[in-house]
C-alpha cells in the first residue's frame, strides 16, 4: 500500500518574477503527476501551495502556514534568494527542507536546503571565463538590488580584474523597478563591449527591450536568463548569452532549465523516501546520508553539466558544453590564481 507524501509549495504566482515561479512550478507538479501514476512508486504524493505574491516577507510566513495546517515537511520554491533566506530560520526550527531550484551567488550550504541548480563555479565564473577573451574587454555590471546582484557583481568583479580587463560602471536597480532610462542612457555614453545582466524579472524585461530599442552594439550575458522568460521579452533578447545547466532543444522533456530543476527535485525527494532505512520523518541530512546520489551530503549542491548558449531566432543554440561538475559554493575546491593587485598600507 503506498504512503501519503505532504509537500508544500511556496511559489510567488504573481508579482514581477512570476514566470520564473510558474516554470519551476511547472517541473514540480509534471514529477508529481509521473510518481503518483506510477503502480510501482511507494508514495502518493499530495500537493499544498501558498503564494507570497512576490514579497519577500512573506516567504517564511507561507511555508510556516502550510507545515502547520498540512504537516508538510518538504517545501519547494522561493525563487529569489532573499525569499530562500527568509525561510531558512523557519526551516530549521520545524525539522523541514527546502528544495530550491534556481540559479543563485554561492556562499551558502544550509543544512535545511537541497541547492538544484546552479551556484557560482557552475555559473557566473565559467561564463566570464569564456566570455573575456573573446568578447571585449569593458564590462558593464548591473543586477538588481538584494543579495544575488550584489554576489554576483562582486564575483565578477575580481574575475573581470584578475583577467586585466575594466568594470566600466556597476548599477543596482530595485526589485521589480521599471524605470530604467538613465540606465541605459548610461550605457550608451560609457560603451561597453559586455554587459553583465543580472537584474531578475520585470526590471530584466524593461532593460532588455530598451537595450534593444536603443540599438546599442554591447554583447549581454546573463547568469539567470531562461527560455521560460522569452514570452516576455521576444526578439529584444536575441543575441544574449546565458549559462545554465541545460538549454531546450527540439523535443527535449523540458522547456527550461527552471522547470528540470523542479523536476529533478521531486523525483530526488522519492528517490529519498524509498530506500532502505528511510523514513518521512528524517531531517535532509539525514536521507543524503543513505545515499546522496547527485547531490553533495555536505554542501546539498548537485552536480550537473554547465552550458554557454547563446538567443538566436528564439531557442538558445550552445556555445560551449562542460561536463558534469559538482557545486562549489564556496570556491573551495578549485582555487583560481589570483593577479597581484596593489594591497593597502598604513600610513605614519
Amino acid at each position: 500500500m503506498k504512503q501519503t507524501l505532504d509537500i508544500g509549495l511556496v511559489y510567488s504566482r504573481s508579482g514581477s518574477y512570476r514566470r520564473l515561479s510558474d516554470a519551476g512550478r511547472a517541473g514540480v507538479l509534471q514529477a508529481v503527476a509521473r510518481v503518483n501514476a506510477d503502480p510501482a512508486a511507494a508514495w502518493t504524493i499530495r500537493v499544498h501551495e501558498a503564494d507570497p505574491g512576490g514579497h519577500q516577507d512573506h516567504y517564511a510566513p507561507a511555508m510556516l502556514g502550510l507545515h502547520r495546517q498540512t504537516g508538510s515537511r518538504h517545501f519547494f520554491g522561493a525563487i529569489t534568494s532573499s525569499g530562500r533566506k527568509e525561510m531558512i530560520p523557519a526551516l530549521e526550527r520545524c525539522g523541514a527542507s527546502l528544495w530550491y531550484g534556481v540559479p543563485y551567488e554561492g556562499f551558502e550550504a544550509a543544512d535545511c536546503v537541497a541547492y538544484m541548480h546552479s551556484t557560482v563555479n557552475q555559473n557566473v565564473i565559467p561564463l566570464l571565463d569564456w566570455a573575456l577573451p573573446r568578447l571585449g574587454r569593458r564590462v558593464f555590471l548591473v543586477g538588481s538590488n538584494y543579495i544575488w546582484g550584489w554576489e554576483i557583481n562582486r564575483i565578477a568583479r575580481d574575475l573581470i580584474a584578475d583577467s586585466g580587463c575594466e568594470v566600466v560602471a556597476e548599477r543596482h536597480l530595485p526589485l521589480g523597478d521599471t524605470d530604467i532610462a538613465a540606465l541605459v542612457d548610461e550605457i550608451a555614453r560609457t560603451r561597453p563591449e559586455i554587459v553583465l545582466n543580472s537584474l531578475v524579472g520585470q526590471t530584466q524585461y524593461c532593460f532588455l527591450r530598451a537595450l534593444r530599442a536603443a540599438g546599442l552594439s554591447c554583447r549581454v550575458l546573463s547568469c539567470n536568463f531562461t527560455e521560460a522568460e522569452l514570452p516576455e521579452v521576444g526578439k529584444a533578447a536575441e543575441g544574449l548569452i546565458s549559462v545554465g545547466p541545460y538549454f531546450a532543444q527540439e523535443g527535449d522533456e523540458f522547456g527550461n532549465s527552471l522547470e528540470r530543476a523542479g523536476y529533478l527535485s521531486v523525483m530526488n525527494l522519492v528517490r529519498l523516501l524509498s530506500l532502505p532505512g528511510a523514513d518521512a520523518a528524517m531531517t535532509l541530512p539525514e536521507l543524503l546520508a543513505l545515499d546522496p546520489g547527485d547531490i553533495d551530503p555536505v554542501s546539498h549542491h548537485v552536480a550537473q553539466p554547465i552550458v554557454i548558449a547563446e538567443l538566436r531566432e528564439g531557442a538558445f543554440a550552445p556555445l560551449l558544453s562542460l561536463p558534469v561538475t559538482a557545486g562549489d559554493p564556496y570556491l573551495a575546491r578549485a582555487p583560481r590564481a589570483k593577479s597581484e593587485r596593489p594591497r593597502l598600507r598604513i600610513v605614519k
